[in-house]
């Protein structure tokens, strides 16, 4: 059975209504030298706004904060760019704006393949991070590899990706329906709307403890350990081999002082205290 992707009228109606409010606040809207043309000092990125320690939407609604936010902040810096992190909407809206070129970067995402065809990636990646099925802490799903969870209803958010491997298998094999938000699918399975979730371990354990979600609990066994990446639209005007290679660089640099690791303790402290 292939994967259920359901999405209630409402939900729809929210990716890419309310969605689409939310990336006027910057999405597209670049700084221009005197004679039209791009300004390449400043970039517009975006990411996946349910995604602490990585990224959550600040206080104002217009940008995002957190670990990936302060990472590309830092690569800014060394390549001489200001980049300036937006709240663009929901992670369905940040990747049509990056096949649009309305967005010059992403701030973490995993390598698949149908992605290359509209954003190139930074090499190495700035972070690797464990997927895992959440599901109630009342409820043994023996889970060890992805076939045993043939035959049971999931939940994942929409537009997500849990690399190819996965991707394709639960494609072909599981019934998963998407929701818009993590703080959504999280409900519904404490609300035994559904047997499982697939998510990310940190931002799952997050999420739930700011929503004050306590019958759930993780698997050991990972889904997929997978790679952040930054990436930029092949669209974006400034998408040049001169600015790739200073971003490039600046990644590079970074990732080998291990500078995520700080961002990371900090984020998780700052996520806590945030009362958004």
């Amino acid at each position: 059975m292939k994967v259920m992707k359901i999405i209630l009228t409402a939900a729809l109606s929210w990716a890419f209504g309310a969605a689409g409010a939310s990336a006027q606040h910057g999405a597209g809207d670049f700084t221009l030298n005197a004679d039209g043309s791009r300004d390449c000092t400043q970039l517009l990125a975006s990411g996946n706004p349910d995604y602490p320690p990585y990224l959550w939407i600040s206080k104002d609604g217009r940008t995002l904060e957190g670990a990936a936010a302060d990472f590309l902040a830092r690569v800014g810096e060394r390549a001489g760019i200001d980049i300036k992190v937006i709240n663009a909407g929901n992670w369905g809206r940040v990747q049509h704006n990056m096949r649009e070129g309305t967005l010059d970067l992403i701030a973490g995402a995993f390598f698949t393949l149908p992605r290359l065809e509209y954003m190139d990636y930074f090499y190495p990646p700035f972070q690797g991070t464990r997927t895992v099925i959440w599901t109630r802490d009342n409820l043994d799903l023996k889970y060890q590899r992805w076939s045993d969870l043939k035959g049971i209803g999931g939940l994942t958010v929409i537009n997500n990706s849990f690399g190819q491997a996965f991707d394709s298998y639960a494609e072909e094999n599981l019934s998963i329906t998407e929701v818009p938000s993590l703080a959504q699918g999280l409900g519904m399975l404490a609300r035994s709307r559904a047997e499982y979730l697939i998510y990310e371990e940190f931002p799952g354990k997050a999420y739930a403890a700011r929503e004050g979600i306590t019958n759930i609990r993780s698997y050991g066994t990972p889904v997929s350990e997978e790679d952040l990446h930054l990436t930029m639209s092949h669209k974006s005007a400034c998408n040049t081999g001169e600015l790739r290679g200073k971003i490039a660089r600046a990644v590079f640099e970074l990732v080998s002082e291990n500078a995520m690791q700080e961002m990371l303790e900090a984020n998780i402290e700052r996520w806590g205290d945030n009362t958004n």
